[in-house]
This record gives C-alpha cells, structure tokens and sequence, in this order.
C-alpha cells in the first residue's frame, strides 16, 4: 500500500501513528467506539475458555456491571490523586453518601420513587457537596495531613450512618430500593435483579459519559492547573494558579463521580448497608489506580476492571476451576499437595497482596501509565544505562 504515487510505502508503524493520531484528535468518538466495542465483545469472551471456566456468561456479565461501579471510582479517584496528587484514603465515604442519597430518593423507605435517571444527578450532586464542605476547611493542608483528614471523615461517615437506626436502618440497611426503569421504551420496564446486561450496559453509558467529560477536564486550562500543582504546589502558585480552589475542584469532581457510582450501585444490589463502604473499599479504589497506572484515565480503567474481575470472579471461583482440571495430588517435601481440596477464596488478600507487591516491584508505574509518569519513573535508569553506554563506547 502506498500513500501516492512514487510516494514511499506506508509501513505498519506509520499507519498506526496515523490512527492514533485520528483517535487523539477526536476522543469522544474513540471513547464511544471502546464504549460499543466492551458491550459486544466482553460477554462474547465471557464464553470462551478459559474463562467460561471461570462461571457462567450470566454471572461475569454481573461482575461486570459492578466492576463499572469500581472503574467509575477510579477514575474519579484518579482525578484527585492522579492528577492533582492529593492523597485521599476516605474516598469510601462519598461513594456511601451518593448510595444512600439514592435510597432516600427511590425506595419504600421514604415512600419517594423518584425516577432512577434524576436520582443519579441527585446522588452525584449531594456526593460534589459534601466534597466542597469537607475539601474547603482541610485543603490548605498537604501530604500526610491531607490524608489523614480523608481517613478520618471516611471512617466517620459508615459509623454515623451505622448508628442513625431511625434515618439509616443501622446494620440492617435500607431495603426495597428502586431498579432503573426504561417506562417501556424498547418495551422495557423495571431492569429487575435478573437482568445482568441491561445493568451491564447502562453502567457501560454511564462510564461513557463520564470518561468524556473527564478527558475534557483534563486536556483543559483546569487539567493543566491540576498537574502543575501536583508536580509544584508552590511553583504553581507563583505563577498565578490559585492551588486552594483547584484543589478544590479536583476534589469535588472526585467526589461527585463517587456519587453516581454509588447510586447506581444501591439501585443495582437493592439494598444498602454501612458494611458496604468500609476502608476495604478506599484501599482498593487507591491500589487500582496504583496498578493501572495514575495520570492515565484509560490505564486506570482498565486497572480497576481487572483487579474487580480477579478479585471477584476470578479468585472466588478458581477452586472450581482448578477442580475441574483434575490434578493430581502431588508430594511438596513432606507435605502432600491436593488442590483439589485447596480453598483459595480464604486466601484471596494474601494473593491479592502479593501480587500488588510483585506488581510495584516489576512494574511501579502501573500497568498502563501516562507518559509522564512513564518517564519520570524511569528517567534515573535511563541516565544509568547512558553513562555505562558511554564508558563502554570510550577507548582504552
């Protein structure tokens, strides 16, 4: 193939640049086409081995639809501390006030059945308000202060609601929620709790929508102003940046893309509960940034998807999965090895963490970083590896 006529041949690296360049000047419409593309090819791949070893197409479709929830987080997380560096380890709790602001607005609780479409505004916009209030008195702190403030608000928000009996249920949660309803459009009604796909592909529009407006965010003046207080809070300043309402901004817009997780997420289980949006959930928002790779949206979506999927369906059925592959029992020393018999899912943290170690110890900047981060974790050994190529070069 060649570009004209006595032009030089299009080599495959050539084509690709040029691709990539197509799809760098229209993100939207990439982010659409990957938004179609996951909705076609993830149950197709579901079926096939070795993951239909893994459960059946129904059960991974629901993983996905709450891994959706889990990449929503992320990416909002990553916002914060992605982009602006500002460590927050109380993420959990912006994800409990958007759930049970859903619970209030749609369910038998109150007796209010507001419409599971402006419920998910709602639940974001009162999530971006707790934000402003907690982001306004605590951002002017920095580092390890910042942190613990976060900390502190995310272990007091479970336990007021924990101990709120007549406005929260306390442990027994707020049940009878409402499902998304379509009002017969495409006939259509009340998604109901068998219906994993439209669940699927709602969560995939949402995730659309919000990837979207985050990369416009982050390709603009505001996204500019957020790295720069990342990488100089005090250079940043200097140069005119106000960092106290950036900061802020960064924070509230995490805050609010935690709300609409955390609606859609009550309206999908049907039942919301204190124990849901414990620290677990924080620390594991925080490790899928990590993984992913922080400053990078698509890294660290793909980061939280895959961590969701190992975790949930992944470790949880791989006894059933090893079982089925009839291995045999086999002499360790002494000892002798049946895993057959081996109950994974009590182990799961343990392999979960030795794979977050070995992941920082192979590959710190994640599994799909910014260019940025890319290069500024591997500028010293790059200027390593320089110098020893030069000295071998010199002559004797």
């Amino acid at each position: 193939m060649t570009a004209a006529t006595g032009s030089k041949p299009l080599r495959p690296r050539d084509v690709v640049i040029q691709v990539r360049d197509i799809f760098d000047r229209h993100q939207s419409l990439t982010i659409v086409i990957g938004a179609i593309a996951v909705i076609f090819i993830l149950p197709f791949v579901a079926t096939l081995p070795p993951f239909n070893g893994f459960g059946k197409q129904n059960d991974w479709i629901n993983t996905f639809a709450d891994a959706g929830v889990f990449v929503l987080l992320a990416s909002g997380l990553n916002v914060v501390v992605g982009l602006a560096g500002l460590l927050d380890l109380g993420y959990a709790a912006f994800f409990a006030i958007g759930a049970y602001t859903y619970a209030y607005g749609a369910s038998s609780f109150t007796g209010l059945h507001i419409p599971f479409w402006i419920m998910l505004f709602v639940g974001a916009g009162v999530a971006a308000t707790f934000g402003l209030l907690l982001g306004a008195p605590t951002l002017r702190l920095r580092g390890d202060y910042l942190a613990i403030v976060t900390l502190g608000f995310g272990e007091i928000v479970p336990v007021v609601i924990l101990n709120s009996d007549q406005l929260t249920r306390g442990t027994n949660g707020i049940t009878g929620i409402n499902q998304p309803d379509l009002y017969g459009i495409l006939g259509i009604n009340s998604f109901g709790f068998q219906s994993p796909f439209l669940y699927f592909v709602t969560v995939v529009a949402i995730v659309t929508v919000a990837f979207i407006l985050l990369y416009r965010l982050q390709d603009s003046r505001i996204g500019r102003a957020w790295v720069a207080v990342r990488e100089d809070e005090l250079a940043a300043a200097s140069m005119g940046i106000n960092t106290v309402t950036t900061k802020l901004l960064a924070f509230s817009i995490g805050a609010t893309t935690s709300g609409l997780g955390g609606a859609f997420y009550a309206s999908k289980l049907g039942i919301v509960s204190p124990d849901q949006f414990d620290f677990t959930v924080s620390f594991t928002v925080l490790a899928m940034v990590v993984l992913g790779g922080m400053g990078n949206t698509w890294g660290v979506a793909a980061g939280a998807f895959i961590i969701f999927e190992i975790q949930h369906q992944g470790l949880k059925t791989l006894g059933d999965f090893v079982q089925s592959l009839h291995i045999p029992t086999f002499a360790l020393g002494p000892l002798t090895v049946d895993l057959s018999t081996f109950n994974f899912l009590n182990y799961q943290y343990l392999l979960y963490g030795l794979a977050l170690v070995l992941m920082m110890l192979i590959r710190p900047e994640g599994l799909f970083p910014s260019r940025r981060r890319r290069r500024e974790l591997h500028a010293e050994g790059d200027e390593v590896a320089e110098l020893l190529s030069a000295e071998t070069l010199e002559p004797t």
